[in-house]
């Protein structure tokens, strides 16, 4: 990959271009506290090639969500629970909007 391509990944919300370091301190947080949220399997940061944690921006939304939860006095490991139920009933809902414009466009129409 060469320099232009890298820079070009910047754009990619799922690259991930933030070292743990660096994403702590934009977080305005701890490292530990971003470890935490990889044990409780809410984000799980990808890995460079010396084997650091690398994180992308979508992952570092999730973790502002858990910070805001956290510093509200919720505990991480029901914090890291309110987001992942959250975004899966997220999804079944538009899963079931899906599946009623689905419906409504098969319905046979009837002259009165």
């Amino acid at each position: 990959m060469t320099a232009d391509d890298s820079f070009n990944r910047l754009d990619d919300d799922d690259y991930p271009a933030y070292t743990m370091g660096r994403a702590a301190e934009m977080l305005g947080t701890t490292q530990g506290f971003l470890r935490a949220l990889g044990e409780a399997r809410l984000i799980t940061p990808l890995r460079s090639a010396g084997g650091h944690r690398r994180y992308s921006r979508y992952q570092l939304r999730i973790a502002a969500r858990a910070r805001e939860l956290v510093d509200q006095g919720t505990p991480i490991e029901a914090a890291c629970r309110i987001i992942i139920l959250g975004d899966q009933l997220e999804e079944a809902q538009r899963i079931n909007a899906e599946h009623r414009r689905t419906a409504e466009t098969a319905k046979p129409t009837t002259a009165a």
